[in-house]
């Protein structure tokens, strides 16, 4: 049997389809979400696009102009018939080409978009070659199969040996990390988008003829990718990640023993009193509060510290968390996006080291740009009174499997 005719019996099997790997309008919609906000009409670079399920919810949704790359000239075909049937025609523009060698000029996309479609470059070479096409303040927007179980199956491992080497969530935010991104977000995808893809493609399976050429090498591959989700699905999944280049502005790093009286002073002038810079020093000297590598400073362009932020130990009922404070800004680099860079830095570290859960209290404007979110809704609480709204977590790996029960900060907190 040739390779043209595997190849052939294989996109045999997709043709018509309404999607080419796991995802949902739902998922989506929740990465443009996380994504925004983005111009009124924003340039969206679509790559791995497959029949446009995604391209096409971008330009309804967002408004987006979106031009929508793929190797295989029928799912384009597809896609463009989509966008002509619901009026989109003016807004999706299809490009043949390798995602992995693409010739757009730098900064010419507000987002990068690839659901599902990385994995065929591999996610570092994605993240490499593509941040170049991002404008000012662009996100890349891409979803990722990786471990979900600390110690996934012989059975799990042996299949994905054998076709893409699958990576952990933090080991993949420190690959971004490492690229030069910050995390802006991330979404555990939910067990119904694999059903999306493969209910589908299961139905064409059963009804597609063995004796045509390469079909039943393609059959057994489909069947034996279906049945390894069905009995494996708890240790694996996609998660959809979304980043940003790093704002190069803001050196961030882990704080160092010389910092201690920049980071004192940093804390004593953000704030009307001195308790949040007493705080810290409390805190250091707590060896089951304190968490080395989870203290960071941004630095201003002259090397002085510009703004802290600093995660240690509490606990949300029995279950470990972090707790974020403080956060502070030397006042005058205030409001120029340097204690947003160290808050994105030090999460980023956390989720690097597979950290669970971050509770923060504070402005419910400020936080969610982060991924917070209200703690009541989890069933948070604290054994103080403060507004419902001020009492946020953020869940590190995109799920939104976050414990319940009361927070219990470090002795240091006073509460």
């Amino acid at each position: 049997m040739s390779d043209n005719a595997l190849h052939d019996a294989f996109f045999a099997l997709h043709h018509g389809l309404p999607r080419q790997g796991p995802g949902s309008d739902d998922t989506t919609a929740r990465l443009l979400a996380m994504a925004g906000p983005l111009p009124a009409r924003p340039r969206v670079l679509d790559l791995g696009c497959g029949p446009g399920r995604s391209a096409l919810a971008l330009a309804e949704r967002a408004g987006a102009r979106v031009t929508a790359v793929d190797l295989h000239e029928p799912f384009l075909d597809e896609l463009r018939h989509s966008a002509e049937a619901r009026g989109l025609g003016d807004a999706i523009g299809t490009v043949r080409a390798d995602m992995g060698a693409l010739d757009f000029p730098d900064g010419s996309f507000d987002a990068v978009w690839a659901e599902s479609s990385a994995y065929s470059i591999g996610f570092d070479t994605a993240l490499e070659r593509w941040r170049r096409l991002l404008s000012p303040g662009g996100s890349l927007v891409v979803t990722e199969c990786e471990w979900t179980a600390d110690a996934p199956s012989a059975a799990a491992r042996a299949f994905w040996d054998r076709h893409y080497r699958l990576r952990t969530t933090a080991e993949n935010c420190s690959a971004a990390v490492a690229a030069g991104y910050h995390v802006v977000g991330l979404y555990r995808q939910p067990s119904s988008d694999w059903d999306e893809y493969y209910g589908p493609l299961a139905e064409r399976a059963d009804a597609a003829d063995p004796g045509a050429p390469g079909m039943a090498e393609a059959l057994a591959a489909t069947r034996e990718e279906i049945a390894v989700r069905r009995e494996h699905g708890t240790e694996f999944g996609y998660t959809g990640y979304v980043l940003r280049p790093a704002d190069l502005r803001w050196r961030t790093r882990p704080e160092t023993a010389t910092d201690i009286p920049a980071v004192r002073a940093v804390n004593a002038a953000a704030f009307p009193t001195a308790g949040e810079a007493a705080l810290v020093d409390a805190l250091r000297e707590d060896v089951e509060a304190w968490l080395p590598g989870l203290s960071y400073v941004a630095e201003a362009p002259d090397g002085s510290v510009a703004a802290y932020a600093l995660l240690s130990r509490c606990r949300i009922g029995g279950a470990p968390a972090l707790a974020l404070a403080p956060v502070a800004t030397a006042p005058r680099h205030q409001r120029q996006g340097a204690g947003q860079a160290v808050v994105r830095a030090v999460l980023d570290a956390a989720r690097a080291r597979g950290e669970g859960p971050v509770v923060a209290l504070g402005h419910p404007e400020y936080y969610p740009r982060f991924g917070f979110e209200t703690a009541s809704k989890h069933g948070i609480r604290t054994s103080f009174e403060v507004p419902g709204e001020a009492l946020m977590v953020l869940a590190l790996d995109g799920s939104r499997d976050v414990p319940r029960g009361t927070v219990r900060c470090p002795a240091a907190f006073g509460v």
